[in-house]
């Protein structure tokens, strides 16, 4: 009797709810924060270098092409709408389409992840043909302090965004895998989400120091 009484009293409409926060998106958000002080670090560096550089920065800012990287930046920004897309079809248990192929608002997980995988990789592959355009005009890590303060600042953006993209796979691949799609899923494209979007933020201060401030 004693054992009854114990669980109706558990199970009573008037027994407090206890909802726990998410550990791996609590972990994610804890990391990320990690890497904010990371690439805080790599701002320090840049402007460090610039303000000790006279009028170095202003002559070698002068060979990039801000036109190129402007479109680059399109491309990664609209792939963090793509990869939300897929992060909420996620959510509604969606890991493939339901619909035909251009029927866009049918699209699963899946088909959002594997666009926004292709937008990161093309924004990588126009990245090193930047750096291959600055290292043809005199422009390399050894060159001076401003090829250097360039490639170390956008080189470990674009390896975090390399990072991101096996994240990708990794996530598509479980969806493959898996016979039940469930909350351990949704709960990774979730993750890449925040990834994918800290990333791009950080770019979006990258690209206004790097291209714009002069």
């Amino acid at each position: 009797m004693a054992f009854v009484s114990t669980t109706a009293l558990s199970s009573s409409p008037t027994a407090p709810m206890i909802r726990r926060p998410n550990t791996v998106a609590v972990g994610t958000i804890v990391w990320l924060g990690s890497e904010v002080m990371f690439f805080a670090g790599l701002f320090a560096i840049y402007f460090t270098l610039r303000s000790m550089s006279g009028d170095l920065f202003a002559t070698e800012a002068e060979k990039l092409n801000v036109l190129f990287a402007t479109i680059n930046t399109t491309i990664l920004l609209a792939s963090s709408f793509t990869c939300q897309a897929g992060a909420n079809a996620a959510e509604h248990n969606m890991p493939f389409r339901t619909g035909r192929a251009l029927q866009f608002s049918k699209w699963g997980m899946v088909e959002w992840f594997y666009l926004t995988y292709a937008m990161g990789a093309i924004f990588i592959m126009l990245q090193v043909f930047e750096y291959v355009e600055l290292v043809h005009h005199g422009v390399s890590v050894q060159s001076n302090s401003y090829g250097s303060a360039f490639y170390i600042t956008t080189g470990f953006h674009g390896l975090h965004v390399t990072g991101g993209l096996f994240a990708f796979l990794f996530v598509i691949g479980r969806a493959y895998a898996v016979k039940r799609f469930g909350h351990k899923e949704a709960t990774s494209a979730h993750v890449i989400s925040y990834y994918w979007h800290f990333v791009d933020v950080v770019w979006i201060g990258l690209y206004l120091v790097i291209y714009w401030l002069k």
